[in-house]
């Protein structure tokens, strides 16, 4: 195996040490500051300049440091700053570029180098107020045009009680209702050929094909699609605004509403990037908890899918099926946590309680269940002739173009792409199961349910080892940082019950850093990138959600197909809208 240089070590080189400072982060990721005006310079060259290249444009964010009580190494003093996630495949690792500006200044845009950074410059504007130079749309993604103000701005109010209250007369429902009016010219979409004219064609917002509030104004000829436009932000409430107001423990809850249908998925990579922050080690046991249980939400995830595909397709039967199957694991997720779909049972340093009497039986039972039914679900969908017409060939990636419009999880694999957070960069104690990844090669609808059908069956061995192989010891660190603290200490003193009530309470101080942490999620990966300035909340919390990379590459698969293939593609792609707006 051939070694690669350190990436920073790399710019310096070709950029020299003035212009490339790096910044030593608790995740370990390579970190550089550079310089505003040569930053698209140093982009491109990671893109396409180095041995294998980061081709993948995982993120962009910013982080208004105007209130932060401990600035970063390296900062300058100024405003704000803009992070470049980086992702290379080839050398499965990621580079963070970071670039300070003041308030008021602008960046060059970089769609032209990574098509997918469309949607995150538009998300950076409407949030923080950053313009980027020559971005074909600069316009808001999440908030309604009428929005006053960029709400992760700290001066920007976080509760409705610190602003007015809301009204709607007569005359602001007939503005809104004007803003809402689709005019192609706006969108640089002719209005015909010189031949024929083209139909415009609302999609959404309520329409059951879209799976939520989500809007696509398709320009047709015929019934074929020219383009697509899709309007999102209808499911938008402020996650990450919220995340300033709560303590790290606090917080917990709001993650498991992001990816809804993915449970205690959502909590893991949060709570891996505070685990690196406060320097905590996961106890095994605690570990294959974790495991097990997000296995299960995979599958409940990914019968979800099934169900719903099948239904956008035609197929009556499949959701019937899938969603009995989905109340046996709900079952045990209650047996062990409580609660089903929102379980918010993770904890910093562990998980919230042990395994309850009895939770061995009914998982061994699941498993012993759930693995025949896979089967019928193969003969009953997947290999349905009607089904595959409906799907094969329809919507189809190359292996290319996901890399370049940030695609991950069981979609880019679909392309033929190998890779997945599990095997790679081993969480969580992933390491130590025995699992294969599941690939396809067209990436195309048909591609991506295959995947998805075999992830299931990789998700119930998971499961098996787990169970059979779970770990004695403690549920949860005995870490000082850990929220809350193992229950047993607070009977020994009165100084163990207070320390228990203020870190339930207040919350303990997260050491000043940041991390990041990204998973395999059901949809995607998903990131965590998590920001302290020493205090009991933290600073900046960014989600970085697979589905709004995936649903930004709608157009791109739809130019060409049917309105019908339309929501075989929508239903393929596998998307949470609450995952999509945050």
């Amino acid at each position: 195996m051939v070694e690669v240089a350190d990436p920073i070590q790399e710019l310096q080189s070709a950029f020299g040490d003035a212009d490339i400072q790096p910044q030593p982060v608790q995740d370990g990721i390579p970190t550089a500051w550079v310089p505003r005006p040569r930053l698209r310079e140093i982009l491109k060259h990671l893109q396409s300049g180095i041995s294998k290249p980061y081709r993948a444009l995982y993120d962009v964010t910013a982080i208004d440091e105007r209130t932060r009580l401990e600035s970063p190494p390296d900062y300058q003093g100024r405003d704000f700053t803009l992070v470049y996630h980086l992702l290379s495949y080839d050398r499965n690792e990621d580079v963070r570029i970071k670039v300070a500006i003041a308030d008021g200044e602008s960046v060059p845009t970089v769609t032209e180098i990574w098509p997918a950074a469309n949607w995150y410059e538009r998300e950076v504007w409407d949030m923080f107020g950053v313009r980027f130079d020559g971005h074909p749309f600069l316009e808001r993604i999440l908030m309604p045009r009428w929005w006053k103000g960029h709400p992760l701005r700290k001066e920007h109010p976080a509760r409705a009680t610190e602003m007015e209250p809301y009204q709607l007369p007569d005359w602001r429902v007939e503005e809104e209702e004007a803003e809402l009016q689709f005019h192609p010219e706006h969108y640089g979409l002719p209005r015909s050929t010189d031949h024929s004219d083209y139909m415009f064609l609302n999609v959404g917002p309520h329409h059951p094909g879209t799976h939520g509030l989500l809007r696509i104004v398709l320009q047709l000829d015929g019934e074929e699609i020219v383009n697509a436009i899709p309007d999102i932000g209808y499911h938008h409430r402020a996650v990450e605004k919220m995340a300033e107001r709560q303590t790290y423990h606090t917080f917990i809850p709001y993650t498991d509403r992001v990816d809804y249908l993915a449970g205690v998925q959502n909590e893991l990579p949060y709570l891996l990037a505070v685990e690196k922050l406060a320097g905590i080690e996961i106890p095994p046991r605690a570990q294959v908890i974790r495991v097990m249980l997000c296995e299960l939400f995979r599958i409940i995830s990914h019968l979800v899918f099934l169900g719903t595909l099948g239904t956008d397709v035609g197929s009556m039967s499949p959701v019937f099926y899938t969603f009995t199957d989905r109340e046996q694991a709900f079952h045990i997720v209650e047996a062990i946590c409580g609660y089903r779909m929102h379980p918010e049972w993770f904890r910093i340093g562990g998980v919230a309680e042990n395994l309850p009497n009895g939770w061995k039986p009914l998982v061994d039972e699941f498993v012993r269940d759930f693995r025949p039914r896979i089967d019928e679900y193969e003969k009953m969908l997947v290999q349905n002739a009607i089904f595959r017409g409906r799907t094969v060939g329809v919507g189809p990636f190359a292996k290319d173009e996901a890399i370049e419009w940030g695609v991950t999880g069981p979609n880019l694999r679909a392309t033929g792409v190998e890779w997945d957070f599990r095997k790679k960069r081993p969480y969580s104690s992933y390491d130590q199961f025995d699992f294969e990844i599941p690939t396809a090669d067209a990436g195309d609808c048909y591609a991506r349910t295959v995947v998805r059908l075999e992830e299931m069956r990789q998700s119930l061995r998971i499961i098996a080892q787990a169970a059979s192989n779970m770990p004695e010891g403690h549920y949860k660190s005995d870490h000082p940082l850990t929220h809350p603290p193992r229950k047993e200490g607070t009977m020994l003193a009165i100084e163990t019950l207070i320390h228990h009530f203020l870190a339930v309470s207040w919350g303990h101080p997260i050491p000043a850093g940041e991390a990041h942490a990204g998973t395999e999620m059901p949809k995607g990966n998903s990131g965590y990138y998590v920001i302290s300035d020493g205090g009991t909340h933290p600073y900046r919390v960014r989600i970085r959600a697979p589905s709004f990379a995936h649903l930004q590459t709608l157009p791109l698969m739809c130019r060409g197909f049917m309105i019908s293939d339309l929501l075989a593609i929508l239903g393929s792609i596998d998307f949470v809208l609450a995952d999509v707006d945050r």
